[in-house]
């Protein structure tokens, strides 16, 4: 369990990602797969669930509310607002007006009275950060929110924060980070040392890539969005430096007797400190596999493996 920074918020290092269980553009889904895999994550101990308002377009929220039941208040969940789609057309939207629209529909899709971390999923470009934090207050006093974050950050974001001086209202942070996306990592460090912020991680097992089951000839079906060349890990020069990544990361997997996941997860869990990994899955199977990252930690000689081959 880890404390996010400046909340009484305890959660643990593994957070359940909610975009599969938004039912789309991950390949063929069983929904009742998604609720058993929630299910299970809460038997694992898991008791922090990342989803979003435009995951499945409001699908992912509803699934998590149904499969957690009666367990809904004991966990800590966090959505995100900002994406707004309106008759095909997806543009970003941090105003006022819409983030007051898009926590009451969260609020009713999650069958909750208030939500423990609501974060910024995208800036709009337009809206002033200080002005976000303004309308955020306002949920905050209202009871409807509990705390906020900010989701793929940027250096205006940092240049922005730095103007509330020591009184940061943005409590955490996210951002696509793994040993296939090693990109945003000082970044990251910065935000979570200079600004006293908790780094949660998406993308950790790079789309899937480091899980181990794919190679060189992975195909996917067109309802499937890794099947896009913009989701890099999995074509070209990009994957075959995966499969490099991966073949070290089953040799330490078959050493620990652990999932090819496991280890995945484990390096980022030992290597930035104080974070949270955000993992999705699809069924119970997959929850287990990531599960096994937690409880023990990697060797020195083990991290300085996986730092060597998946430098950029």
């Amino acid at each position: 369990m880890i404390s996010i920074k400046n909340t009484d918020l305890k959660v643990s290092r593994l957070c359940m990602g909610g975009c599969p269980l938004g039912g789309y553009g991950w390949g063929n889904v069983e929904k009742t797969d998604l609720i058993n895999a929630v299910k299970t994550a809460v038997e694992s101990g898991i008791n922090f669930f990342d989803t979003a308002d435009t995951y499945g377009l409001g699908e992912s929220e509803r699934t998590l509310a149904y499969a957690l039941g009666e367990d809904k208040n004991k966990v800590v969940i966090t959505t995100k607002f900002g994406v707004r789609v309106e008759n095909g057309k997806t543009t970003y939207d941090n105003s006022r007006e819409y983030i007051f629209k898009a926590v009451e529909g969260s609020l009713k899709r999650l069958n909750r009275d208030y939500i423990d971390l609501y974060q910024v999923h995208y800036r709009d470009g337009v809206t002033p950060l200080r002005e976000v934090a303004e309308s955020l207050e306002i949920l905050k006093n209202q009871g409807k929110i509990r705390y906020y974050g900010l989701s793929n950050i940027h250096e205006e974001d940092a240049q922005e924060i730095k103007a509330f001086g020591g009184n940061n209202p943005f409590v955490s942070f996210q951002d696509e980070y793994s040993l296939a996306c090693r990109k945003n990592e000082k970044e990251m460090i910065r935000f979570r040392d200079e600004f006293s912020m908790t780094p949660f991680t998406w993308g950790s097992l790079g789309q899937g890539i480091l899980s181990g089951k794919y190679d060189k000839n992975c195909k996917f079906d067109a309802n499937d969005r890794r099947s896009r060349d913009i989701y890099v890990n999995f074509h070209g020069e990009k994957l075959l430096k995966n499969l490099e990544i991966v073949e070290v990361l089953k040799e330490i997997a078959n050493e620990r007797g652990k999932s090819v996941s496991a280890v995945a997860i484990r390096w980022i869990l030992d290597y930035l400190e104080q974070s949270v990994v955000i993992v999705g899955a699809k069924s119970p199977k997959q929850v287990i596999q990531n599960v096994e990252s937690l409880g023990w930690s990697l060797t020195t000689q083990e991290i300085e493996r996986l730092e060597k081959i998946s430098k950029e």
